[in-house]
């Protein structure tokens, strides 16, 4: 038996020992079977769980990066859509205006054609009346000269005179 007095925690029993070593030995098979396995097989979940996450995260990274390399690709060919169409709509805009200036400028140049044509038209009817009015007066004149008697010059030539200066007046 072991007394109080000679128990010593520097120099242990050998029996002490051995059975320390022994519960040790036996507590550590009990908790490598029911716990270190299970926290171990826990612990190498966690560790492919993490790596899955990050794995993940990495792809989705890689599909943001080429979602925002296809969306600044779209951009750029919606902006070049839009550039085109505005240029095709300004060269559209500058076609109609060049349209509208020239059939105007043609309808410009048809109604001062036909101006001057109705003008000449005038004009040369305005001739044409007034060589007949002439060509009347000219016959009413010879007329009224050769009502008169034939016989005196000088008061046939006064009275032609007479009546040219009248016909001015009128």
């Amino acid at each position: 038996m072991l007394l109080l007095g000679d128990f010593s925690v520097i120099r242990p029993e050998p029996g002490l020992l051995f059975w320390t070593v022994a519960i040790f030995l036996f507590f550590w098979f009990i908790m490598g079977r029911l716990a270190f396995k299970p926290i171990i097989h826990a612990l190498k979940q966690r560790e492919q769980d993490i790596q899955d996450a990050l794995d993940q995260a990495k792809k989705a990274r890689e599909e943001m990066a080429a979602l925002q390399a296809e969306h600044e690709k779209l951009l750029a060919q919606a902006r070049e859509e839009r550039s085109q169409i505005l240029k095709e709509a300004k060269e559209a805009k500058e076609h109609i205006l060049a349209e509208a200036r020239e059939r105007a400028h043609a309808e410009y140049r048809r109604r001062v054609e036909s101006a001057l044509r109705d003008i000449e038209n005038q004009k040369m009817a305005a001739l044409v009346e007034l060589k007949n009015m002439a060509g009347q007066m000219a016959v009413e004149i010879a007329e009224k000269i050769l009502q008169r008697e034939l016989s005196n010059k000088v008061e046939q030539e006064a009275y032609a005179r007479q009546l040219a200066e009248q016909m001015r007046l009128n």
